[in-house]
């Protein structure tokens, strides 16, 4: 494979009276979205449509950092060992004001769990190990070169596929315009969704004013495989530059423009070469020997559709929202994404569900974009300030960072990691009970000593019920009720030890039924009266009646971290809304004093006006 992964989709012909036929799901856009969805759903024995507009997979590396959630996801889908296989591992990242280090992050990587936390692979592998997948499952069908140029749904001729309304696709072929009619679509087609626009829908939120080059170079060097980041190096100064490793020593690069910076210039192949060799030559490379690979410019935008489903229309990945690239949650949460919507939209589709089983899809979907939002909307302000008072802080922060570590908080990328489903309306828990795990948590696959397996070896890829030997006939009754209630899906029942549940986090000697994306669904006591079929049958018809349990977050409170968080977010706005340097220094006069009057001790205030002085 080469390092710019040219990998051509061949086009499957459909077969006769294809045209003729209503189509159980189309999925529409080939990315690892996409892709995913539609072999999660292939897999289940749907047959599925995939429709995407170009013949190849993706150009230039894109998304590069998959998660331990991301590999579990993918393993569920056949292509988790090829893509860890062909993966570079890392776990930490370095973070430098300058050529001062003040971050060193290390991700949760105990040895219970199965999978690394984090792997670099290029968005073009996974796409064609997932075409691969998909070519060989029978019940798939793959369009390619087809582009979708209206959307309309109607009722349907005839109840079909747990629906009596279809959508009609029109599409503009390499044989001309068709029109493609199905009975559910998936739109994963991207940023710029033709679905999306078709239905005259719209992403709402927030667009930020730093722009990043990011290229791709091959570069041979000895570098440990880790995240790297300068704030204002010697090399770019005003910027920051980020450094990752990808297979075939290929270096994924993204720097930071100044607002003065003019985009169309600094897109040209010799700027961008100037601008690597600066930095390298900054960081004693100064005998690099390295080629241009693929370059791309980036914005930051957190924005999302309000809905995700929309009638017999689900949005999945970036047609359904945008996170910003820091902290890598792009296709990790489109995965996610994917994960979910096949095996929901299967249920429904076969007639094992409702449909109204999709609006618990769209609002926890919804629900963990807001999850990726919080941690991601920091990192951004952070990483590319885009007014006065956030380029003004956080000049104030990075030389403190060193001396002051609660600063670091600021600086930390939180790298994307699984989001939770908690208040989801098909969630159900016992009241009064408390497992260590609530509904809607994730669990990820874990070594189990004393099964003698990893929990994913051990079930399968469809529900989980964990027990005790104590609960085993629940246990086994749960899953009977599961499997009867979803047949693609089928259960497993395991009864485990005390030693292998505390590593899965759950406590007690309560029932856990897992989803299968590895959600937890139920939480039941062990004096369980309810009939394990009602709880099935509630999740199939959308909602379990159940009420919410565990708080619905989106990150986990940190008071420390909290207060640093609202004292820069309160400067830098305040500077933001301040007319003039005049009221910028009567603001920041009177926050100080405000502060000190809440914090009476003039040893540390001294100290703390002494630091600030010292750091001009």
């Amino acid at each position: 494979m080469s390092a710019l992964n040219s990998f051509s989709v061949p086009h499957t012909p459909p077969a006769p009276g294809f045209w003729d036929e209503v189509q159980a799901v189309t999925v529409v856009g080939g990315g690892p979205v996409g892709l995913a969805t539609a072999l999660g759903l292939s897999r289940r024995g749907i047959p599925t449509v995939l429709v995407e507009a170009w013949d190849t997979v993706s150009v230039g590396s894109r998304a590069i950092c998959t998660s331990r959630h991301s590999l579990e996801i993918l393993d569920r889908l056949g292509v988790g060992g090829r893509v860890q296989e062909r993966s570079l591992v890392w776990d930490r990242g370095k973070s430098f004001y300058r050529d001062q280090q003040v971050l060193e992050f290390v991700m949760p990587n105990d040895e219970k769990f199965v999978r690394p936390p984090m792997v670099n692979i290029s968005q073009a592998d996974i796409e064609q190990y997932l075409y691969e997948a998909l070519f060989a499952e029978p019940d798939a069908t793959v369009l390619t070169s087809c582009e979708v140029t209206d959307v309309h749904e109607r009722p349907a001729d005839a109840p079909a596929n747990g629906s009596d309304r279809v959508v009609d696709l029109v599409l503009a072929t390499p044989d001309g315009e068709r029109t493609l009619t199905t009975s559910w679509v998936a739109a994963a087609d991207g940023a710029r969704s033709a679905v999306r626009r078709s239905l005259g829908l719209r992403l709402d939120g927030t667009s930020y004013e730093g722009r990043y080059v990011i290229a791709d170079i091959k570069w041979v060097n000895d570098w440990p495989t880790e995240r790297f980041v300068w704030f204002d190096p010697e090399s770019n100064r005003g910027s920051t530059i980020i450094m990752h490793e990808q297979p075939d020593d290929i270096w994924r690069i993204d720097y930071q423009l100044r607002d003065e910076d003019d985009a169309e210039h600094e897109q040209r192949p010799e700027v961008i070469r100037d601008r690597i060799t600066q930095h390298l030559d900054w960081l004693g490379e100064t005998d690099a020997q390295w080629e241009m690979v693929w370059s791309s410019l980036y914005s930051a935008r957190a924005l999302a559709l309000d809905e995700f489903r929309h009638g017999n229309v689900l949005f999945v990945g970036d047609a359904a929202h945008l996170v910003p690239i820091f902290g890598v949650r792009g296709m990790n949460s489109g995965l996610e994404d994917a994960a979910t919507a096949a095996w929901q939209l299967a249920a429904v589709a076969s007639g094992a569900a409702d449909a109204a089983l999709l609006d618990a899809y769209a609002a926890e979907r919804r629900y963990a974009w807001e999850q990726n939002i919080s941690n991601a909307t920091l990192s951004t302000l952070f990483m590319t300030p885009g007014t006065f008072g956030y380029k003004a802080s956080r000049e104030a922060v990075l030389p403190l960072i060193g001396l002051r570590p609660a600063l670091r908080h600021l600086v930390d990328p939180r790298q994307s990691s699984a989001t939770h489903a908690r208040g989801s309306r098909i969630n159900w828990a016992t009241p009064g009970t408390g497992a260590g795990l609530h509904p809607g948590d994730p669990v990820a696959d874990t070594h189990l000593p004393e099964l003698g397996s990893t929990l994913y070896e051990a079930t399968g890829p469809g529900f989980t019920v964990l027990g005790t030997p104590g609960t085993a006939e629940l246990a086994r009754r749960t899953a009977d009720a599961f499997a009867g209630q979803f047949p693609a899906e089928g259960a497993t029942a395991l009864a485990l030890s005390a030693a292998d549940r505390q590593l899965l986090g759950i406590e007690g000697e309560h029932v856990v039924v897992v989803r299968p994306e590895g959600l937890v669904a139920a939480v039941l006591g062990p004096e369980e009266t309810t009939d394990p079929a009602g709880i099935a049958a509630g999740v199939a018809a959308g909602h379990t009646g159940s009420e919410p349990v565990g708080e619905r977050r989106t990150r986990t409170p940190d008071p420390e971290a909290e207060t640093v968080e609202t004292v820069w977010r309160g400067i830098s706005e305040g500077l933001d809304a301040a007319d003039g340097d005049e009221a910028r220094l009567a603001f920041l006069s009177k926050a100080v004093l405000l502060l000190a009057i809440n914090h009476p001790d003039p040893a540390a205030i001294r100290e703390a006006l002494d630091l600030a002085a010292q750091q001009r």
